[in-house]
C-alpha cells in the first residue's frame, strides 16, 4: 500500500499522453485501494498539478477561473466533461514533429519558400516606380484677348 501511495503522490502526466489517457492511468492507480487515505480534494490537487500546462489551462478555462478554487463535486464534473472529449488536443505536437522522418524535406521546403519570398520582394522593389523629383509648376497667367 505504501508503494501505491507513493505512485499516486508522484503521478505525472507523460509528455505524449492526452488528458484522457492521464486520467485513466491516475484512476487505475486509485482503483486497487479506494480507501488509500487520500481525500477527494487531495486526489484532485494531485491530478491537477500532475497535468501539463495546456490541460491545466483547459480545466481553469472550463472552471471559469482557478480550477482548484471550485468545490470537489464541481471539479469532478469538469474533469468528467473534459474526459468525454477524447480528442487528444493535449498530446504534445513537439513529439510529433521531433519524430518526423520528413525533417530534411521540410528544411528543403523552407529554403525554397525563403528563396521565393526574396524573389517576390526583389520583384516588387524593381516594379515600384522610381521616385520622381518634385517639380513646382510655374504660375499660370491668364491671357486676355
Amino acid at each position: 500500500m505504501t508503494n501505491l501511495r507513493n505512485e499516486i503522490t508522484r503521478f505525472q502526466q507523460r509528455f505524449d499522453e492526452s488528458f484522457y489517457e492521464a486520467l485513466e492511468r491516475f484512476n487505475d492507480l486509485l482503483r486497487p485501494c479506494p480507501h488509500h487515505g487520500f481525500f477527494e480534494l487531495h486526489q484532485l490537487d494531485t491530478f491537477y498539478n500532475a497535468l501539463n500546462v495546456n490541460d491545466q489551462d483547459s480545466l481553469n478555462s472550463a472552471a471559469g477561473g482557478n480550477f482548484l478554487d471550485k468545490m470537489p463535486r464541481e471539479c469532478l464534473k469538469i474533469i468528467e466533461s473534459k474526459s468525454k472529449v477524447r480528442q487528444s488536443r493535449a498530446k504534445a505536437v513537439v513529439a510529433k514533429v521531433g519524430t518526423s522522418s520528413s525533417t530534411p524535406v521540410i528544411s528543403s521546403d523552407v529554403a525554397k519558400l525563403k528563396d521565393m519570398v526574396k524573389a517576390l520582394l526583389l520583384d516588387k522593389k524593381n516594379q515600384s516606380p522610381a521616385p520622381t523629383p518634385s517639380v513646382t509648376p510655374a504660375p499660370v497667367k491668364a491671357v486676355e484677348p
